[in-house]
């Protein structure tokens, strides 16, 4: 599969070609580990390509989806029936790059219509190299995933038929136990002090007049996010995934932020390490957002789990009590609950779908997670709070 240049320049739509009739008609087909096979027509760039197939509920968001870290070696069938309605711009990425391996829609549409469009969202897969599926019945694939939980699964557009393919996924690694994290993390340190582009992002916090020092330990860090720690009066340095102690503390951080990202949360040994020894400073303030969050609870001795089928939408419950918030989320592991000791943790928000832990804080020390993504804003900002919490209790260490 020949992938284009990540910081290639986005086409106009009037560079982007429409789908040809004989191009759009190439075939495609999905085959899932438990030898169920999904034919459709080809869409984004062709090949083919193995992966954990997952389903995210948002109606909106498909581009920040899609160039998440956080979906790193997945393949994302979208449950929203048509996708590519609004094309893709420059504004709306969370890394440089697309993320996901595979994609896989119900319809894609041929001609976008947005004020911010710069591109078709099929042309830009195809610049990404991001191998799809288009024509399924996505129900009938979330039906399936829901009932089995997210499995491996390939798409090929290449002509490659459902046997040789079926032997491809069944060799192929099982989520639990890889170490994704070290694959999307940063290599180099770098500095982040600009707030989103955005000019209808209206969320600027009031700015101190020294802004807060913060080190972020890049697992497969969001755009947004360090987007949202600047709008909130922080000036950010971003760490590879395996940072020691002695490397953050040489920054004199005000604050530690432990990032988003893919794979699975025990299997980031040298992230739970510095964390461990993040928790020996008992005076520096730690946030954690997703895997981040994972790590903390892992750090703190817990247990981590696979989810059936992981939470991926823009619209999941997470409460405490007399108070709902409505986040955003993709993770496809959770914190066990009794495992993690309760004369220092306190669960603070549940997911109120299942029940499983959304939120964590420690009893005596600056420290908290959440399960969920407080920088997202899918509509509702119920959540972005709690990067003005991290900062208070910058504030008051200050």
């Amino acid at each position: 599969m020949i992938r284009t240049p990540a910081d290639a320049p986005l086409d106009t739509p009037q560079d982007a070609p429409a789908i040809s009739s004989a191009d759009g008609d190439t075939p495609a087909v999905l085959v899932l580990a438990d030898g169920t096979v999904l034919r459709g027509l080809a869409c984004g760039a062709r090949g083919r390509v193995c992966g954990e197939v997952v389903f995210n509920t948002g109606m909106t968001g498909y581009q920040e989806v899609l160039t998440d870290p956080s979906y790193a070696g997945q393949l994302i069938t979208f449950t929203y029936p048509e996708l590519g309605n609004t094309g893709v711009n420059g504004e709306d990425l969370e890394a440089d790059h697309a993320h996901a391996r595979g994609c896989i829609v119900r319809q894609l549409a041929p001609r976008p219509s947005n004020w911010r469009c710069e591109a078709t969202l099929d042309h830009w897969l195809r610049r990404q190299g991001v191998v799809g599926i288009r024509g399924v019945d996505t129900r009938a694939l979330v039906r399936h995933l829901r009932e089995g939980g997210a499995i491996n699964g390939a798409i090929a557009s290449d002509g490659t038929d459902p046997a040789t393919l079926l032997e491809q996924v069944l060799a192929a690694p099982s989520m639990e136990g890889l170490n994704l994290a070290a694959r999307v993390s940063t290599r180099e340190p770098y500095g982040w002090d600009r707030p989103s582009a955005a000019a209808f992002d209206t969320r600027l916090q009031p700015r101190p007049e020294r802004p807060y020092r913060v080190v972020a330990i890049d697992f497969g860090i969001k755009r947004a996010i360090l987007e949202r720690l600047v709008a909130h009066g922080c000036v950010v340095t971003v760490l590879p995934a395996d940072a020691t102690l002695p490397q953050v503390l040489e920054l004199e951080p005000e604050g530690v932020f432990l990032s988003n990202g893919p794979g699975d949360p025990a299997a980031v040994s040298e992230g739970i390490a510095l964390a461990r020894d993040l928790l020996q400073q008992p005076q520096l303030p730690v946030f954690g957002i997703c895997l981040g969050h994972q790590i903390l609870g892992l750090a703190l001795g817990g247990c981590s789990f696979k989810l059936g089928y992981g939470h991926r939408g823009l619209n999941h419950p997470c409460g405490s009590p007399g108070s709902v918030e409505i986040t955003s989320q993709n993770h496809g592991f959770a914190l066990d609950a009794a495992s993690l000791p309760p004369e220092r943790v306190r669960i603070t928000h549940l997911n109120l779908n299942d029940r499983t832990v959304a939120a964590l804080a420690l009893r005596h020390q600056p420290v908290f997670g959440v399960q969920y993504h407080p920088e997202a804003s899918p509509g509702p900002h119920d959540a972005d709070h709690h990067f003005g919490r991290f900062v208070a209790l910058m504030a008051e260490r200050r």
